[in-house]
């Protein structure tokens, strides 16, 4: 029997993952073990920190900076990135609650101003709300009270508990989460495409392999299941 290729990834490629993976095994009989993690963050669980306690993998899917800095530091070999799928940011509410209109910048900022309690990811959507979208819209000290970064779990789940009004994460995250009305028309100065990319670990034993996984991920043939999932195929060549 081969040798399982060890994959983890963050959130919002998993969901596309769950299906790829098994459709790839019972087309090859190639082995996959597949694992998951937050990509920023120390918690025991995320990707940083398991890499860091010396746990092994053979591919890495992450938002196409967080892989750059993997291979800046020689834990991703260089050139071996292929971008999968461009994700983008929605806000997300329960469905027994109004969606707000969030389609202008100024009714945008009058929401977040007006919610008590706000929750967004930390991965890239989330940096990207806390780093350049606040501060753009003047209201980092107001969100620094109502807005909470969520780390290890779904902003979804967190709304499903009542622990939060409004939430922001990428599209991918937030449909597997039953019970959630999805506001994807956000203002056209805040939305962003985040890429997400597969680059192969320096330590890999099966480099063949890996690179054949990696390439029916980029393929066509996947393409359909990327999209059903919420993001857009960026190569569809192969």
């Amino acid at each position: 029997m081969s040798t399982p290729i060890k994959v983890i990834t963050s959130g919002a490629f998993a969901a596309a993952l769950k299906r790829l993976a098994p459709l790839y095994e019972e087309q090859t009989g190639q082995p996959i073990d597949l694992q998951f993690g937050s990509s920023i963050g120390a918690a025991h669980d995320s990707i940083p920190t398991r890499l860091s306690n010396g746990q092994q993998f053979d591919i890495l899917v992450l938002a196409a900076p967080a892989l750059e800095k993997f291979i800046l530091d020689g834990t991703i070999k260089p050139n071996s990135r292929i971008d999968l799928a461009g994700s983008k940011m929605a806000a997300a509410v329960r469905a027994s609650d109004p969606a707000p209109d969030l389609s202008t910048l100024e009714s945008f900022k009058q929401v977040l101003l007006n919610t008590p309690r706000i929750a967004y990811s930390a991965s890239a959507s989330g940096t990207y709300l806390s780093s350049e979208v606040f501060p753009k819209l003047g209201i980092s000290d107001q969100m620094a009270i109502s807005a909470k970064r969520i780390f290890s779990e779904r902003v979804g789940t967190i709304l499903m508990r009542n622990e939060a009004d409004l939430g922001f994460q990428q599209v991918s995250e937030l449909l597997p989460i039953h019970g959630l009305t999805l506001i994807r028309k956000l203002p056209p100065e805040i939305e962003k495409t985040f890429y997400f990319s597969a680059g192969i670990m320096n330590q890999t034993q099966q480099l063949t392999a890996v690179q054949k996984l990696i390439s029916f991920l980029a393929s066509k043939e996947a393409a359909p299941i990327i999209i059903e999932t919420g993001l857009e195929p960026v190569k569809t060549t192969v």
